[in-house]
């Protein structure tokens, strides 16, 4: 009786000791989670070679559209969440630049390919800028598009902050492309009563 239950112990014990490492791996296990329909917004200028009938490059953006609160009209509660900080530009997924032209935004060059994007506010909230980000070193680290504060910037432009007097509740960005130059465009991110802009130029035909 004694060695059976010796035995008994024996396995009990194991069994504790067996079960020690679940019981981490549950607390420290990876979960999943997202939106089964997240609404993204997009905005895109192609360019058409008439002459020989074919595509002749373009670009687009595409982002998610978080809501504006009411809370940010007061500027104090939009400092908080604004100053010496990268906001995401967006929710659910990075924000993605996708070109195949070289660009110059706010007369800084963008090489072609696809970016994420951010805007940072200065500590000061005097500056704002769109910065640009390798998705390359994304993928390396993989960073959530909510630890954006974490990625390294490749590239930041200036943005304009402009009056509106049209607010959007949701995330909305323009791309405006005027007919006397197809070269050149204005980009508009809107947030509720926050405009911000920047120029874009294209190397379409050069």
């Amino acid at each position: 009786m004694r060695l059976k239950a010796g035995r008994i112990l024996a396995l009990l014990l194991a069994g504790a000791l067996i079960g020690v490492p679940s019981i981490c791996a549950q607390q420290n296990k990876i979960v999943a989670f997202g939106a089964a329909s997240p609404e993204r917004g997009s905005a895109r200028v192609g360019y058409w070679d008439s002459g020989k009938n074919t595509g002749a490059g373009g670009f687009f953006i595409d982002y998610g559209r978080p809501v504006w609160k009411k809370a940010y009209d007061d500027p104090a509660n939009l400092d908080k969440i604004t100053k010496g900080v990268v906001w995401r530009l967006g929710s659910d997924y990075w924000t993605v630049l996708a070109s195949n032209l070289a660009l110059k935004i706010s007369g800084k060059d963008i090489p072609p390919g696809i970016w994420y994007l951010g805007v940072h506010r200065s500590q000061d909230g005097a500056e704002w800028n769109l910065v640009f980000i390798d998705p390359a070193s994304v993928r390396a680290t993989r960073l959530d598009p909510s630890q954006i504060d974490k990625a390294p910037i490749a590239l930041r432009v200036p943005l304009k902050i402009e009056p509106t007097d049209q607010p959007a509740e949701k995330l909305t960005i323009t791309l405006t492309v005027p007919k006397s130059n197809p070269k050149e465009s204005v980009m508009h991110i809107t947030w509720g009563k926050l405009q911000l802009a920047a120029s874009i130029e294209t190397s379409i035909g050069n």
